[in-house]
Formats: C-alpha cells, sequence, structure tokens
C-alpha cells in the first residue's frame, strides 16, 4: 500500500518543490495553494473529483502541527496578514459560517514546470473553530494593515473557545450579523482612545 506515490519519495530524497494545500470543508469550500498560481487538484481519498486550488501567495510560514493526543492538543492559527482594513472587513462579511467545518492540510511534491507529481496528500487534519483579527500598531507615515486568522483544532477537540478578554466584531457578527456593538474594539485594542457620545 503505497500512502506515499513512489516518484513522491524519490523527489523527497533530493532538491525538491513542494506545495503545500489547505481545505476547509464550507460551503463554499475553500482551497488555497501557497504558491502563485492557481491548481486544478484533489485530496487523495477525501475529495476525488477535485477542484481548483487558489494561489494564496508564498508561504512565509506554518504553525505546528499536532495530532489529537489522550485528549489534549493545541489550536494552531492559520494567518493572512499585510491586508488593508476595508478589504479586510469585506472578506469577513463574505466568509460562510466556519465553526465546526472540516479543515485538512496536504502536500505534494512539484515538477519542474512547478506542477504536481501527485493528488494531494493529507497530512493533517482539524476543526475550524473561529476567526480572528488583529491590527497591529503603526506608526505615522504608515498605513494600517489587518491580519485575518483561523484558528483550528486537532482532531474532534472542539472545546476550545475564542477569549472573551477581546471580543471582536468577527466574533460578534458570528452569533449576530447585524449587530455593529463590536465595530471599534480593534481599535481599543491598538489604545486608540474613542469618541464616546455626550448625553445631556
Amino acid at each position: 500500500m503505497d500512502w506515499v506515490p513512489a516518484n513522491v519519495i524519490n523527489a523527497m530524497r533530493g532538491s525538491h518543490q513542494l506545495g503545500l494545500f489547505l481545505r476547509i470543508d464550507t460551503d463554499p469550500g475553500l482551497h488555497i495553494y501557497f504558491g502563485v498560481n492557481d491548481i486544478p487538484l484533489g485530496f487523495d481519498s477525501i475529495d476525488p473529483d477535485g477542484t481548483v486550488y487558489l494561489g494564496g501567495g508564498r508561504l512565509i510560514g506554518i504553525p505546528s502541527l499536532e495530532i489529537l493526543v489522550n485528549g489534549t492538543s493545541d489550536a494552531v492559527d492559520f494567518t493572512i496578514s499585510g491586508i488593508d482594513p476595508a478589504t479586510g472587513s469585506r472578506m469577513l462579511d463574505s466568509i460562510p459560517p466556519v465553526r465546526g467545518k472540516a479543515v485538512q492540510m496536504g502536500l505534494t511534491t512539484l515538477d519542474e514546470y512547478f506542477q504536481p507529481m501527485s493528488k494531494i496528500i493529507p497530512i493533517w487534519s482539524g476543526i475550524a473553530s473561529h476567526p480572528k483579527e488583529a491590527r497591529p500598531p503603526i506608526r505615522e507615515g504608515e498605513t494600517a494593515t489587518l491580519a485575518l486568522s483561523l484558528a483550528v483544532v486537532a482532531g474532534e477537540n472542539t472545546r476550545s473557545r475564542p477569549a472573551r478578554a477581546l471580543w471582536s466584531d468577527a466574533m460578534q457578527k458570528a452569533i449576530s450579523p447585524t449587530d455593529d456593538f463590536c465595530k471599534q474594539v480593534a481599535r481599543l485594542a491598538r489604545g486608540v482612545q474613542p469618541v464616546w457620545p455626550k448625553y445631556n
């Protein structure tokens, strides 16, 4: 039984280019390839018919992926950073519900033309917990940016909850889509004092 195809093993023994793929089972599904072009491909044994994995840009870093052992595991965050706030706000408004959805991470090697040498080999699976947003502090002359993350827990360890010390607008919108009560929370977290209404 060849879980990893022989040609992929041979490629990994030498100098090789690795393709990393992220699949989130939302409706519609989210399929990201950490590269610059779109690739039509499928996860081996998960989605045999395949789909198009959208190029998500160069991967800077990937969190440590742990499996569920003795009922405990850590949550990991998959993060996209450097987004302008207006685009990030539109992304948060348009994403489908993610809590409880299956998340798979997979890989394969790429040939000299940056084409996959096999179907995607699943290496890690988890359950989506909640989206998060963060706005790093900026200095004078810098442009404001937003970082969007998806917290994912390993196995079926879905007891994790977002910290309530900082309840974000995205978390509130997940409960009540039309509620703008937490819209300025990100500014408070950066130390920006909002202008409060005055009542006479």
